[in-house]
């Protein structure tokens, strides 16, 4: 990934964050001053006539007007709810599969409260009962994400973006785990 694919943080005209852009993105943006830089970055961008340093976070200059984010049910953010461990054993892994609490052909619904993370034994042990029919115990109760900054933006705070952190309400202490 070269300098240029590198994350922006994109933040309404409040300072609430939006989004994710690539640095290319971020500088058109500064360019056609639809957004102004908060936050620069050390690497150098340069092109035939002119040389910048790339934006980490940027501003937009007007307000955006969004629906309240919502946490999509994916695979991938039940992996990451789940913190990528088996909600029966605890194993970790990447290996995982996904089960429902309740039985899909005994009612149960694909929902944020019915879906967890499960090793391929614990969930061929399981199979279509009900976690007491067969005699085992949750390590967490299944929940719907939060849809805040610190969740939303989290896999970028994990990859090094600390620039970030105090736009996105999160802390050092709190990033470091």
């Amino acid at each position: 990934m070269g300098p240029i694919d590198a994350n922006v943080l994109v933040l309404n005209s409040d300072y609430r964050p939006l989004n994710v852009c690539n640095v290319r993105r971020a500088v058109v943006l500064l360019e056609k001053e639809k957004a102004h830089t908060v936050e620069l970055d050390g690497v150098m961008i340069r092109s035939e006539r002119r040389a910048l340093r790339a934006p980490s976070v940027i501003r937009l200059s007007y307000h955006v007007k969004r629906p309240r984010p919502v946490v999509k049910l994916t695979r991938r953010e039940i992996l990451a709810r789940d913190d990528h461990q088996c909600q029966y054993c605890g194993k970790h892994g990447n290996d995982l599969t996904i089960d429902h609490v309740t039985p899909r052909h005994r009612g149960g619904q694909h929902t944020w409260e019915n879906v967890v993370t499960a090793c391929k034994s614990c969930n061929h042990r399981k199979g279509g009962r009900t976690v007491p029919e067969a005699h085992m115990t949750l390590l967490r109760q299944p929940f719907r994400p939060p849809a805040t900054p610190r969740y939303l933006f989290s896999s970028y705070i994990r990859s090094g973006e600390r620039t970030w952190l105090k736009f996105l309400g999160v802390d050092e202490t709190a990033a470091a785990s």
